[in-house]
């Protein structure tokens, strides 16, 4: 089945049809951006106020038990439609986009976020919608419907992470594997602690996959290890995982002007930061985004002690 095809239509008819979609894609035409650079990689702010949503969305038990899950078919959108994917996933248009084109991609049945199991349609969903980058938030740390099983894509190229990617291995990369059509890299810029997979064997990348997950799971007491993931493919699969620390740093709980409204992601890890209040949006700068993005992603101690596990012996 041609899924990029229909996927096109999908949209397209969308766009057309549904106004709440319509008007936030023509919002985002105008989308103010502002970027940094950091010597060999840059990271780009959307202003989005649309975004608030999913920014400011609260993800205890107790918020997500006293509301409708709106990724279940019953309570959508009239004006929702969707294409059905492998016969139990729902490929959605995301009626608040980050991306020119944003897909929402939900399983059919009420369930949790998580990823074990699951892999394999992540890999296939990148192989079967080709020019886009598919991603991955835990269900603590960016999921705004950490209830129910799903996925996201969006076009290739908004992320400045893509065409970074080999500058940061050539400054700070460390090569853990290379054999047998896989190369496993680790890479530090200074922000992120990256793992990066690349191959055209499915199963050597779902192989190293799991063993990443299998090994960080020590460092969860409750749910799967906080991650977030980017896939491409392009002929092989390049699959990024970012390890978290925390779901947010300290300044989104702050009050007042202090509070900055960021609650980073896939799409922020990738490099985009996705800001819903203009405040932030003027005030953020280096300072800033070091400090959090500190605060979020993996220690350099879990980091180092994870490396040593994956490297080929």
């Amino acid at each position: 089945m041609d899924y990029q095809e229909k996927t096109i239509q999908l949209l397209d008819k969308q766009r057309r049809d549904w106004m709440l979609l319509r008007t936030n894609y023509e919002g985002l035409i105008h989308a103010r951006t502002k970027s940094f650079d950091f010597n060999h990689f840059r990271i780009d702010i959307q202003y989005n106020p649309k975004r608030i949503i999913s920014s400011g969305a609260k993800v205890d038990d107790a918020s997500i038990s006293s509301r409708k899950c709106f990724l279940c078919f019953e309570n959508r959108p009239d004006e929702q439609s969707h294409v059905l994917y492998e016969k139990d996933y729902a490929i959605l248009c995301n009626p608040y986009p980050i991306f020119s084109d944003h897909l929402t991609i939900a399983s059919l049945e009420h369930r949790p976020q998580q990823i074990e199991g699951e892999f394999h349609r992540l890999l296939h969903l990148s192989r079967d919608l080709p020019g886009m980058v598919l991603f991955y938030n835990g269900p603590k740390c960016g999921a705004s419907a950490p209830d129910h099983m799903h996925f996201q894509a969006g076009n290739r190229g908004l992320m400045p992470l893509e065409q970074d990617f080999n500058n940061i291995v050539h400054q700070n990369g460390t090569v853990l594997i290379k054999k047998d059509d896989l190369t496993l890299t680790a890479t530090d810029d200074g922000l992120r602690r990256v793992l990066t997979m690349e191959s055209s064997n499915e199963s050597f990348i779902d192989d190293q996959f799991n063993r990443i997950l299998e090994h960080t799971k020590i460092y969860s007491a409750d749910q799967e290890p906080m991650m977030n993931l980017l896939v491409y493919y392009d002929k092989l699969w390049r699959v990024q995982v970012f390890l978290r620390e925390l779901h947010r740093p300290e300044q989104y709980f702050l009050k007042g002007e202090d509070n900055i409204l960021f609650s980073p992601a896939a799409v922020d890890m990738g490099g985009t930061l996705i800001l819903p209040l203009e405040k932030d949006f003027r005030k953020l700068g280096k300072v800033e985004i070091i400090d959090m993005f500190k605060q979020v992603t993996i220690n350099k101690e879990k980091f180092n002690d994870l490396k040593e596990f994956l490297k080929e012996k």
